[in-house]
């Protein structure tokens, strides 16, 4: 198994986070991993993305322009980074913030209103937490355990008391997108 994700959004919305949540979980699972970010000067606000890949074997290359998975958390993402998605991939948006939705038929795609949701639990910043539910749910690349523990591993200690409402976010992610998609 090897899985090729890209994941995109603006900066401060957590891309780079959920990236390294995944290869941290990847590590406690004794898979190979590889995390490259790509950011610009502004951070916030600017344009954010990152590469991870989870794999059972060796890693060849973390340089990739087709990804199994794309995770798209705005309109900018989703246009720059729709046809980088395998045919038979999958590609998982913010359904609430995107004004023109996918159109590809060759892939698996799932909307996720996952500002709508983050909104309800009262914190903006699960966003990326609730995405990275409906990944995990679609494509299992590591289990919620491992990701908790990775989470562990990327938010600051200071805020681990915001763990439970991750793992709650996570979960809801993966509720959402078990309500959704439609398969290639």
């Amino acid at each position: 198994m090897t899985e090729e994700i890209i994941i995109a959004g603006f900066g401060g919305q957590g891309v780079l986070s959920m990236g390294q949540i995944l290869c941290y979980g990847g590590v406690i699972e004794n898979k190979e991993v590889s995390w490259m970010p790509s950011y610009g000067p502004e951070m916030r606000g600017g344009t954010a993305n990152c590469t991870a890949i989870i794999s059972d074997t060796k890693i060849s290359s973390p340089i990739l322009t087709k990804f199994d998975t794309v995770i798209a958390l705005n309109q900018p993402s989703l246009d720059k980074f729709e046809n980088a998605v395998k045919p038979g991939g999958l590609l998982i948006y913010e359904a609430s913030t995107i004004l023109k939705p996918p159109t590809r038929t060759d892939i698996e795609i799932v909307p996720v209103e996952a500002a709508i949701e983050a909104s309800k639990m009262k914190n903006a910043k699960v966003l990326n937490m609730i995405m990275l539910g409906a990944l995990l749910k679609k494509k299992p690349v590591i289990s919620i355990e491992s990701a908790i523990e990775g989470l562990k591993n990327v938010l600051p200690e200071r805020y681990h008391d915001l763990i439970s409402l991750n793992k709650h976010a996570l979960e809801k992610g993966m509720e959402l997108a078990e309500k959704v998609g439609v398969p290639a």
